[in-house]
């Protein structure tokens, strides 16, 4: 087993951090020193997530995002085990339906921002008042490049992502000076959640990425540990783009 490093006295709050992206949030936060808290639905598979992670630097807590009850709960229990949250990172996310916004269920867009916008806003909420407004902090909220363009058959997603920008944007408006705010916005990471984006023809979906493949947990992983490092201490309010390069090829025939 790879010896851990020191503790770096840091520790967040990652929501949906079971599986995906957000698991590859929480190791790579782990790996430089800090400990974290991982929200997620399911009790046995956030109870597997602390085990790989390593009970000593992680806890769970089991829970639905937009449950008020729950948000406060996650919280409450990263300040009883580890005394701070320094860094929150919303990643809990949905996108329950596919197809045109013509025809799309209002209930299920509700459904959708609930658990994308409203949630994320819910644990700043929480995480701001419980820590950060007294010690500083930082923000990461995990968006998707379907905010930033449209995005056939998933509108209702990239609406509410389009909304957690703008979200980041406010708060990092409003807690400012103390907390930095900043959001991620992904092309395709290779995920349980996006694997109906390239499940039988991820050769032919890579194909079309610059950097000729998708991307990898990891990849997230790494920018958020930038955007709640000192590296990134004069960084505030922006959405760091991290999409193999996809974006380059918009406007080529």
């Amino acid at each position: 087993m790879t010896e851990l490093p020191a503790l770096s006295g840091k520790v967040a709050l990652i929501t949906g951090g079971s599986r995906g992206i957000g698991y590859g949030v929480a190791e790579a936060l782990i790996a430089r020193g800090d400990r974290v808290c991982i929200t997620g639905r399911n009790e046995d598979a956030l109870k597997e997530a602390v085990d790989r992670l390593g009970a000593d630097r992680a806890i769970g807590v089991a829970g639905k995002a937009h449950d008020l009850d729950h948000q406060a709960q996650a919280v409450e229990r990263t300040m009883e085990a580890f005394g701070r949250v320094d860094h929150l990172v919303n990643n809990a996310g949905t996108n329950p339906v596919f197809g045109p916004i013509a025809d799309l269920d209002l209930n299920v867009a509700r459904k959708v921002f609930e658990t994308n916008v409203v949630s994320a806003l819910g644990f700043a909420q929480k995480t701001w008042h419980a820590w950060q407004k007294d010690n500083g902090g930082a923000i990461v909220n995990i968006a998707s490049v379907a905010g930033l363009a449209p995005s056939p058959f998933i509108g209702a997603y990239g609406i509410s992502k389009a909304a957690m920008i703008n979200l980041t944007v406010q708060l990092a408006h409003e807690f400012a000076p103390k907390v930095r705010v900043n959001a991620i916005a992904p092309a395709v990471v290779k995920t349980k959640f996006a694997e109906a984006l390239y499940e039988g023809r991820e050769v032919e979906a890579a194909a079309a990425y610059p950097l000729g493949r998708l991307g990898v947990p990891s990849d997230i992983g790494g920018a958020t540990a930038f955007l709640t490092s000192e590296q990134s201490a004069w960084v505030t309010g922006q959405t760091l783009v991290v999409d193999g390069g996809i974006f380059l090829n918009a406007g080529v025939a």
